[in-house]
């Protein structure tokens, strides 16, 4: 079952965003400045998740479609004998 991208890559650009804009806010900067930096920041994370989790999700499927192709042979090969 492939992992859900648009769940994981939203809740991954939230902590970005608020961590962003701690770090930001405990930095002195301003707030519109805090706030442009956070949504910059948790856009790119958003993007980078989005990539990560659909790689991971094709290792996955491949993975899967491996197993279920090496199963379906050694039952073949079973039956055969």
């Amino acid at each position: 079952m492939p992992l859900n991208v648009r769940h994981i890559a939203t809740n991954f650009a939230v902590i970005t965003f608020f961590a962003l804009g701690f770090v930001c806010w405990v930095s002195g900067l301003s707030p519109f400045t805090c706030c442009k930096r956070a949504g910059g920041g948790a856009a790119i994370a958003f993007i980078a998740a989005v990539i990560a989790v659909k790689v991971i999700n094709a290792i996955i499927i491949n993975a899967l479609i491996d197993f279920n192709i090496n199963k379906q042979k050694e039952d073949t090969s079973d039956n055969t004998n």
